[in-house]
């Protein structure tokens, strides 16, 4: 009476195929993942590259604009005065885009933050199974 269990019908080397297959799976999902993620990385950069010379673009030929604008108007009376001033203010604008741009590059998002928490899932379901 050779009764076999519904699971032990292959034996040992069924069971190593089944676990590769699914370790193979597994890796198969979490590069998927990545390169999810890398694709996501890459248009926000980009996207974020090229607003960013439009902006500085636009708001450069403003200030410039603006500036030519006051010393004219001023031209006769105070032109020093508006020059200094105007410089000032454009010192101290770079200032804190600079201050902003280096904020925002620390506090970016984790990249591969799904992968790697996924990967953490993976290793604890495999070391918490007796």
């Amino acid at each position: 009476m050779s009764e076999k269990a519904p699971g032990a019908s292959g034996g040992l080397f069924e069971s190593l195929k089944m676990l590769t297959a699914t370790l193979v799976a597994v890796g198969h999902t979490r590069l998927e993942l990545l390169s999810t993620e890398l694709e996501e990385e890459r248009e926000r950069l980009g996207a974020m590259l090229i607003s960013t010379l439009v902006a500085l673009f636009c708001f450069g030929l403003g200030a410039v604009l603006t500036a030519l604008l006051l010393v004219v108007a001023f031209w006769e009376t105070h032109r020093l005065l508006v020059v200094g001033l105007l410089a000032a203010l454009f010192l101290a604008a770079g200032a804190a885009a600079w201050s902003f741009a280096l904020n925002k590059a620390r506090i970016k998002p984790r990249l591969f933050h799904a992968s790697l928490s996924e990967l953490a899932k993976d290793r604890e379901r495999l070391t918490s199974r007796p």
